[in-house]
């Protein structure tokens, strides 16, 4: 009898993923590992999510198993999640430590928990720790890497880290990581180029963006935004994401004065997050009676889908970097043009590059805030335009950027891997 043989791709798979800032959509946290899991789990797999946990994350609110670890079932995902708090507001030494608590445990993880693929994806860099660990040691499981930002060379950018030494070890670790990993992951065009100049010659990298959820994130009414502070007929301007030293926010704040200068209080500038920033932030704005700039604390991704579908134009801000322009990939745009919202940009690169192309909003040059102003004052006074910009905006969304296509495109990435024998494809070019 000729029985139908049964191929790897079939077979389902145990794979065991490490992302120490994993949320799900009740948690007012990025959802991209959430959602890959998940597509996992569709395709007849079994999920082993390791994180820790995060003031904003939501994962696993009650205790269960072993003191210091909880352990759960979310939506299919195997969750284990180490009582590692995080904060944005830790300085710089405790979260050192933590990143270094966290990788020690996922280490000890990773050799007791049963998987066919291992996968990590960071920041922070010591998530790779597992992986390396493991090869060098012999394992014979796949072991895949995802790179959320170039590390050291974005810190080192920033002035974050200047130590000589903690920054030769940071490069080690970066190259031990691409050097172990049978495949790596970039998630903006610079990152995929950064992994290639320093991977093996013929390493497998593919690039796949942060990607639009277009069923949680659509146009709404305004009568959805329900902000203390605005009113029905005024312009909203969003930000949300982390409030710190990469974000640039003091370039929304110089536009803001600009605005108060011209009497335009009817364009708010709304910001939705936290970070080591937003003290001092906050206290700027009061200091200079900046009353079109409004904060709030960060929100469930449901409810922040309702907001971002109310309002007029979404902000996608950084500090002025050079390394940022080609080697980030921010939550914040893909939700913005998910709910067809125009995006004003302030500093240069793809996503600036993308804006421009698809005429799906306005990339103005960084630092000058007269320019910043001056376009959002356009935006206002032009609904019709504004209007065929979120049209556009959501256009790319679905066509580039969907959320269920480039979650297919890391499973088939990581069923190929485990098959250790289809060849790699070029890094993709969105």
């Amino acid at each position: 009898m000729n029985l139908e043989r049964v191929t790897d791709r079939q077979r389902p798979m145990r794979i065991l993923y490490f992302h120490q800032y994993f949320s799900t959509p009740d948690g007012a946290a990025g959802t991209r590992s959430y959602e890959f899991a998940r597509e996992l789990v569709r395709r007849g797999h079994q999920v082993i999510m390791v994180c820790a946990a995060a003031e904003r994350s939501s994962v696993l609110p009650a205790a269960s198993g072993k003191e210091g670890v909880r352990r759960g079932q979310i939506d299919g995902i195997d969750v284990i999640q180490l009582n590692l708090d995080y904060s944005n507001h830790l300085s710089l030494p405790q979260r050192t430590w933590l990143f270094a608590r966290f990788a020690w445990s996922s280490i000890r993880l990773a050799f007791r928990e049963k998987h066919d693929v291992l996968f990590a994806t960071s920041t922070p860099l010591t998530a790779a720790l597992p992986g390396i660990v493991r090869k060098m040691l012999g394992a014979k499981q796949p072991f895949v890497f995802e790179v959320r930002d170039l590390w050291p060379e974005l810190p080192k950018a920033m002035g974050v880290v200047k130590n000589p030494i903690v920054l030769r070890m940071m490069s080690m670790l970066e190259w031990l990581a691409y050097h172990y990993a049978d495949a790596c992951v970039g998630l903006a065009p610079g990152i995929a180029e950064g992994i290639r100049r320093r991977a093996p010659v013929g390493r497998r990298i593919e690039m796949i963006p942060n990607a639009c959820d277009l069923e949680l994130f659509h146009p709404g009414k305004r009568s959805d935004l329900k902000l203390p502070g605005i009113e029905p007929t005024d312009f909203v301007a969003v930000f949300c994401g982390a409030h710190g030293m990469a974000n640039g926010l003091d370039a929304a704040l110089d536009a803001a004065g600009v605005l108060r200068r011209k009497g335009r209080t009817d364009i708010k500038l709304v910001f939705i997050g936290d970070g080591r920033l937003k003290p001092s932030l906050v206290a700027r704005a009061q200091r200079e009676q900046l009353g079109n700039c409004l904060f709030f604390d960060p929100m469930p991704k449901r409810r922040l889908a309702e907001v971002l579908g109310a309002s007029d134009v979404g902000l996608m801000l950084l500090a002025d970097v050079p390394a940022f322009y080609h080697g980030t990939s921010p939550n914040k745009f893909f939700d913005y043009i998910a709910a067809e919202l125009p995006v004003l940009n302030d500093y240069p690169g793809w996503l600036a590059g993308l804006i421009e192309e698809n005429r799906c909003g306005i990339a103005v040059p960084p630092a000058q805030p007269e320019v910043f102003a001056d376009a959002l004052e356009r935006l206002s006074e032009n609904a019709a335009g504004r209007c065929e910009m979120g049209r556009q905006a959501r256009r790319l969304a679905e066509q580039r950027f969907d959320r269920l296509r480039l979650a297919a495109d890391f499973g088939n990435l990581l069923e190929s891997v485990r098959d250790n024998g289809i060849p790699g494809k070029a890094v993709n070019s969105c």
